[in-house]
């Protein structure tokens, strides 16, 4: 027995002011919500958010970030997988005030792994 913790691959597409305060952390952390965001949203699949990263994010922020990140599988099972949409469309909803225990049970940091910019 190694003592190594499963984990969940999950990404999240984020603007350019998240992504600063993650390298805030030194990519081991998600930030606090914003009083208008009470829920923070990681998602299981890449595809989607990479397209929320390039339709919305680069839409109102001008840039677009798609993270990836790993997370205990058994914290996990706290959050049941909502479906947002199609079958790939798959989120996990954190309430605001349980992040800082989320953030206790990311393996490893943040990664950058997809950057889309404004081409005008």
């Amino acid at each position: 027995m190694t003592g190594r913790r499963a984990t969940t691959t999950l990404w999240r597409p984020t603007g350019p002011a998240e992504l600063d305060l993650v390298k805030e952390s030194g990519w081991r952390a998600w930030p606090p919500r914003l009083p208008e965001q009470p829920i923070f949203y990681p998602v299981l699949d890449e595809g989607y958010a990479v397209t929320i990263a390039r339709e919305w994010n680069v839409r109102f922020d001008g840039a677009g970030y798609v993270t990836r990140f790993e997370v205990e599988s058994d914290f996990l099972t706290r959050y049941p997988v909502r479906q947002a949409g199609g079958r790939t469309i798959l989120e996990l909803w954190v309430p605001a005030e349980e992040l800082d225990l989320f953030n206790a049970h990311l393996v490893g940091p943040i990664r950058l792994v997809h950057e889309f910019h404004d081409s005008t």
